[in-house]
C-alpha cells in the first residue's frame, strides 16, 4: 500500500502545486482532489494529518494557501537567507551541545535516527514529510491565519501581529511536540520553531521554513551521533 501512496504522490502534488489561484506564487485545492489528497496521504500517519488539517479547511474557505517559493526569482533570496541562519544558527547548536558533554550532561532532545531504512530514506523522509507538513501546517496555516487578522489594522499593529503569529506558532508547534513525545523537555522545539516562523516572514515563502527545519533535523542527528 505504502508502495501505491508513494507512486500516486506525485501526481496528485503536481495537481495542488498547478491549480493556482489568481495571484502569483498562490494554489488553491478543488473540491475534486480533495479525496484523492486524503488517500494518499492519510497513509504517512502524522505528516498526512498535518496536511489535511491545514489544507482541507483553507479550500473548504476558498481561500488562497501562503506561496512556495518555487518562483525562480524568489529561490535565489531564499537559500541565501536560509544558508546565512544556517552558518549562524549550527555552530551555536554544536557548541551548546560541546558545552552539556563538557558537563557530563546528556542530550536535551534525542533525535529519531536511522536505522533499518538508511540514512537516504531517513533524509527523504525528514525533508519531503516531516519539514514539509509540519510547515505548511504551523507556518502556512496557523500563522498565516494569524497573520490574516492584520490585514485592516495600522502599520505598527500589523508589526506587533508579526512578532505575535512567530510566538503563537511557535509555541504550537511546541506544545504539539510535547503531546507528540509525552516529555516536557520537547519545549524546547519552540526555539527553532521561533527561527521557521520569521523565516517565513522574511522571505513570505513557505520554502525557507521548510528546508531550515529538514536541515535542521538533519544536523541535530548528526551532532547527537559525534556526541553520543
Amino acid at each position: 500500500m505504502c508502495a501505491n501512496l508513494l507512486l500516486s504522490l506525485p501526481s496528485v502534488c503536481a495537481h495542488l502545486l498547478f491549480c493556482r489561484g489568481s495571484g502569483a506564487g498562490h494554489f488553491r485545492i478543488y473540491p475534486a482532489y480533495y479525496y484523492q489528497v486524503c488517500a494518499v496521504l492519510i497513509g504517512f500517519q502524522s505528516p498526512g494529518i498535518l496536511i489535511i488539517a491545514a489544507l482541507i479547511p483553507t479550500a473548504i474557505r476558498r481561500v488562497e494557501f501562503p506561496k512556495i517559493g518555487l518562483n525562480i526569482r524568489q529561490i535565489g533570496p531564499i537559500l541565501l537567507v536560509v544558508c546565512r541562519t544556517c552558518i549562524v544558527v549550527f555552530p551555536a547548536l554544536y557548541a551548546g551541545l560541546w558545552l552539556l558533554k563538557s558537563f557530563g550532561l546528556g542530550l536535551p532532545l534525542q533525535p529519531v535516527q536511522p536505522k533499518e531504512q538508511g540514512w537516504i530514506s531517513w533524509l527523504f523522509y525528514q525533508f519531503m514529510y516531516v519539514a514539509v507538513a509540519e510547515e505548511v501546517f504551523f507556518r502556512g496555516y496557523v500563522q498565516s491565519n494569524i497573520l490574516s487578522l492584520t490585514n485592516t489594522g495600522k502599520d505598527g499593529q500589523r508589526r506587533l501581529w508579526k512578532w505575535l503569529s512567530i510566538v503563537l506558532s511557535a509555541a504550537c508547534f511546541a506544545v504539539a511536540h510535547i503531546i507528540v513525545w509525552g516529555q516536557i523537555i520537547s519545549v524546547l522545539t519552540f526555539l527553532p520553531s521561533l527561527i521557521c516562523g520569521w523565516m517565513f516572514i522574511r522571505t513570505r515563502s513557505l520554502l525557507a521554513p521548510i528546508l531550515f527545519h529538514g536541515l535542521a533535523n538533519t544536523c541535530y542527528c548528526v551532532m547527537a551521533a559525534v556526541f553520543t
